[in-house]
């Protein structure tokens, strides 16, 4: 790959001034709401590291009844291939992911949380599951080899209880559901957010359920994530609704709620 500045800034001039018309290779999906300080330089983010990737890709911005200046920093980007769409109100996150997988035309569907903690580099070890053959690659603060900076005792303690509570509670084979970086083939990410109904912090665990359910191959990869400061999670009252989405699956998949997605 070519590194050189210059052929780096010309790649990613094209990919901002030219809608892309013909087959995409990425759809990333960043849910928001007000994230007037972190939109942008997360935006970015993607776009340094993407320009010399031979990718064709898109950013969609889910924008989940911001009350801040989230749309209009967008706007004033003026990127091509930046799109937004909006709830008319607040939903919840499980909602934004919901309605922007809806949108992606990608034959990848990335879902990344707008603080940019799991950095866009990491973004490669993903993509390289499922050209292995995976249907959905999970970055994971758990696995070997991952590399967590700055997270509180609080969040490793709670992590680890409801790392337990959902084994027990679901059986979903997975170290760590509910970090915000998630990549899937497009097949998977429209059957599976098609069939979600958990609209709130939670949603994660239902789209692995459903991806368990479904059949589909679940890789979970190490990656490099930073507790980001101005979190929006409020672990205690989290983890309660945690608990409430668990009993809520289940509930669904007793009634058949998911039989016929």
């Amino acid at each position: 790959m070519n590194s050189h500045p210059e052929s780096a800034y010309a790649a990613y001039a094209a990919w901002r001034d030219t809608p892309q018309t013909g087959p995409i290779d990425l759809s990333i999906v960043i849910p928001a709401y007000n994230e007037q300080a972190r939109i942008v330089p997360t935006i970015g983010a993607f776009a340094a590291h993407l320009a010399l990737s031979g990718l064709t890709w898109e950013l969609i911005v889910s924008d989940d009844g911001s009350r801040d200046a989230t749309r209009a920093l967008i706007d004033l980007l003026d990127h091509a291939n930046v799109r937004v769409v909006e709830a008319p109100a607040n939903a919840g996150k499980g909602a934004a992911v919901k309605r922007g997988f809806a949108a992606a035309r990608g034959r990848m569907v990335l879902f990344s949380d707008a603080d940019n903690a799991t950095p866009a580099d990491e973004l490669a070890g993903l993509i390289a599951r499922l050209e292995a053959g995976a249907d959905v690659a999970i970055g994971s603060r758990a696995a070997d080899g991952a590399d967590v900076i700055n997270r509180s005792l609080l969040r490793r303690t709670l992590s680890a209880g409801l790392r337990c509570i959902v084994r027990v509670g679901l059986g979903i084979g997975v170290a760590d559901t509910q970090c915000g970086f998630k990549l899937f083939t497009a097949e998977a990410a429209h059957r599976i957010s098609s069939a979600q109904t958990v609209d709130g912090f939670s949603f994660d665990l239902e789209m692995l359920h459903l991806a368990e359910r479904f059949g589909y191959e679940i890789a979970e990869v190490p990656v490099r994530w930073f507790d980001a400061p101005g979190s929006k999670v409020q672990p205690a009252r989290e983890a309660v609704r945690f608990v409430l989405s668990i009993a809520r699956i289940r509930l669904n998949s007793i009634q058949g709620v998911y039989r016929h997605a």
